[in-house]
């Protein structure tokens, strides 16, 4: 785990082949970014949730709240009268002009259309209109924007129930976002961008009691991307680190997804560092510096070279830590009935078949194509291994080959052995040398093993792919590969 400088910004990609444990490492540093509170009451429950939110976002969770119990309306004497609102105020340090300060947020916050709300200052964006008895209601369109918000509460109102039933409780503040780069993944997702949302007409008496019977209409907001939300709360509290994990990097086109922001990831370029700089945001247009208390983590498949490449530019602003196969990490499976036992013959190594099959990969096909320990994680019975060998990791290998038989049997140490105890068998060797009668009647065990019921056709498919077929004695867990000794071969 790296250490968690309190201002030195980490820029960190861990890098290497499929199955090396690097989704495991982000999520355990997700765990640095994460507090563990202890709550006993609700009264310090309320404190961890109102203490960083504005008026304006107070009224927007009290709405919500209202939301929860199935009630839309508002009148301010409600709002004013509510819990989050008493105690707002209280944090605050307020006691009086406390209905003027709620009327201020909903006037400032509403539509400049509305027919109910006269106000000479308006806000940028709407949240809240007013119907003609004089209740307040969220405008639909607002709801995305609260998406935080309303898991915010959510949280919240989950520790409040689990407080009731354990004192114990731990509540978990999230200081990081996880998110997946693919194909599709752009800066409108990751920064900001125009998404549309639809909305209905607020110019009818009694709106929002009718808003579900009117055509909807569509309008466009800009909204905020998980890096951009996240560095917004991270330069609210400077005194705590920020993370953004980020999962198969080089998936998607980084350049395009980072942007204008490309140029603030560097330490020196940050919000109050040497070097520090702004730029305007393409959507928006307003000026931002990326907080020096964000770090980035990233992990990249250097085996998937369908994947876009990283630039010089990006490449200059991570360090890359290595992440190989670690065989060590793999038990010793038993094949004997008991318990206990020393006979090394009925074991099977898997440290040891793991670092055979990734010497004979690297001499064949390079390091970029050796196998992570994590295919044989979860491997405790000779079933599993059974499985984990003809579903995943031949397909893998027979992909990276280019289905070449002899490159596979290379890798299993086929060639010398009968083709009862071949791993991978060639197709047409086996029909040159008269074995179609064994291949039919290899078909035919496999095709009334209980695993194949009702898939026959899959079945031939899988077995057989271009030039190579995989022994359907491993697949059906009989013959030869019932023995440990097929698989002792695969160490050296």
């Amino acid at each position: 785990m790296p250490d968690m400088f309190p201002h030195k910004p980490i820029n960190i990609i861990y890098t290497g082949v499929a199955g090396t444990g690097k989704t495991y490492r982000l999520l355990q540093i997700a765990k640095e970014y994460t507090d563990y509170l202890p709550k006993t009451n609700y009264e310090d429950l309320l404190v961890q949730l109102l203490q960083e939110l504005s008026w304006r976002e107070v009224v927007c969770l009290i709405f919500l709240e209202f939301q929860s119990r199935k009630q839309d309306l508002v009148k301010v004497p409600e709002l004013v009268n509510h819990e989050f609102y008493i105690a707002k105020a209280s944090l605050n340090a307020r006691d009086n002009h406390l209905r003027n300060t709620a009327w201020a947020v909903l006037q400032t916050h509403s539509p400049t259309d509305s027919k109910t709300v006269v106000s000479k200052n308006r806000a940028s964006q709407a949240y809240f209109d007013k119907d003609h008895s004089g209740a307040w209601y969220l405008l639909p369109d607002s709801l995305t924007l609260l998406e935080d918000l309303s898991q915010q509460l959510a949280e919240f109102q989950q520790a409040q129930r689990d407080c009731q039933t354990s004192q114990g409780h731990h509540f978990s503040q999230q200081r990081f976002s996880m998110v997946s780069f693919h194909q599709a993944y752009g800066y409108e997702e990751f920064v900001e961008g125009i998404r549309p949302v639809m909305t209905t007409s607020h110019s009818h008496k009694d709106s929002h009691i009718q808003a579900n019977n009117m055509p909807a209409q569509m309008s466009y907001v800009i909204q905020e991307g998980a890096f951009l939300k996240l560095c917004q709360r991270a330069a609210n509290d400077p005194e705590q680190r920020y993370a953004v994990l980020i999962d198969e990097i080089n998936r998607a086109n980084v350049s395009r997804v980072f942007g204008e922001l490309l140029s603030l990831i560097e330490p020196d370029k940050r919000a109050g560092m040497q070097n520090a700089m702004t730029v305007n945001l393409a959507y928006s247009g307003r000026p931002f510096s990326l907080p020096a208390n964000v770090d980035i983590y990233a992990t990249m498949n250097t085996q998937d070279h369908s994947l876009a490449p990283l630039d010089m530019a990006l490449r200059r602003r991570f360090r890359f830590v290595d992440c190989p196969p670690q065989p060590e990490l793999l038990p010793i499976i038993s094949l004997s009935t008991e318990a206990q036992t020393d006979d090394a013959v009925e074991t099977i190594d898997l440290s040891k078949l793991l670092m055979g099959l990734n010497t004979r990969i690297t001499q064949m096909l390079g390091s970029e194509a050796q196998l992570g320990h994590a295919f044989l994680w979860s491997v405790s019975t000779l079933e599993q291994l059974q499985v984990a060998l003809s579903e995943q990791i031949i397909p893998q290998l027979a992909q990276a080959a280019g289905g070449q038989v002899a490159v596979l049997q290379y890798i299993f140490k086929d060639e010398p052995q009968p083709l009862s105890a071949q791993f991978i068998q060639d197709h047409q060797a086996l029909i040159d040398h008269g074995a179609s009668h064994h291949m039919d009647s290899q078909n035919n065990n496999a095709a009334q093993h209980p695993m194949f019921s009702g898939q026959n056709a899959f079945m031939t498919q899988s077995m057989t792919t271009g030039n190579y077929r995989i022994n359907t004695d491993l697949i059906t867990k009989t013959g030869e590969f019932a023995k440990p000794f097929v698989y002792q071969r695969l160490y050296d």
